[in-house]
């Protein structure tokens, strides 16, 4: 009997990521839940064991690469891992943008996604039949006016994975990059915003139907399930009503 393939997930407690979790083990993975909030990912680990799946939390931070790589001794043989801890912080102009946003962003975004693949790509290849997911953004594409930092940041990870499934070509491991536009989560813009529930409202109003956690978690469940020969270089998702970065459809 086949074992149950494994999936990592990292930033697993909220949003894209926990719905990441919840549809991959709804798919037949055994989900790795990671982040740095242990309370959340065990009440969704739990969550998910109730209802007849397999799913483990283990609290981490991306950006300890000690801890990352204790974590990654745990994995002779991994199917997934999905990279999506990262997030925005603050919409200053670049002339007044603080610098330890800037790092944090680089940090977290970049620095997080480089560690754990590290970590995690002999596993990856030791399946015979891996796959890295790396959640980067619109932002990684396309610059837009009060996002400097994290679109410098998203870009760095958007160039990790190309450069990635370049050199990596040949070996038994896809690497996929879901680039989301607008998604309307409970944290992403209030955590840019430093709490700052009316300013995160704002980014979403007069928009209909932004993107859900769940649409962006059912782009890149899609992606990992496909056959084994095909991969997902590239894929960009928006909502309808957002044609680029800076051109969003508002019925205000």
């Amino acid at each position: 009997m086949a074992a149950t393939p494994i999936a990592v997930i990292t930033g697993a407690s909220s949003g894209i990521g926990a719905a990441t979790a919840r549809q991959l083990a709804a798919a037949g993975y055994r989900v790795v839940l990671t982040a740095r909030r242990k309370d959340r990912i065990e009440a969704l680990a739990a969550e998910l064991t109730d209802a007849g799946h397999k799913a483990t939390a283990y609290a981490l931070d991306v950006t300890d690469r000690a801890a990352v790589d204790e974590f990654a001794t745990a994995f002779r043989s991994l199917a997934v891992l999905v990279n999506n801890a990262g997030g925005a912080l603050g919409a200053d102009p670049v002339a007044t943008g603080d610098p330890a946003d800037w790092r944090q962003m680089y940090e977290t975004n970049v620095i997080g996604t480089l560690n754990v693949t590290q970590a995690l790509l002999p596993a990856l290849t030791a399946s015979g039949d891996g796959t890295v997911v790396i959640l980067s953004s619109t932002a990684g594409l396309s610059t837009y006016e009060g996002g400097g930092g994290y679109v410098a940041a998203k870009h760095g990870e958007h160039v990790l994975a190309e450069t990635l499934r370049l050199e990596i070509v040949g070996t038994p491991v896809r690497v996929i990059e879901v680039a989301p536009g607008m998604v309307k989560t409970d944290e992403f813009a209030t955590t840019r915003f430093r709490g700052d529930t009316e300013k995160a409202a704002k980014v979403y109003a007069g928009v209909d139907a932004p993107l859900s956690a769940d649409d962006v978690a059912d782009t890149i469940t899609w992606a990992v399930t496909r056959p084994s020969h095909v991969n997902i270089d590239l894929l960009v998702v928006r909502p309808r009503a957002q044609a680029s970065n800076s051109k969003v459809h508002r019925t205000l």
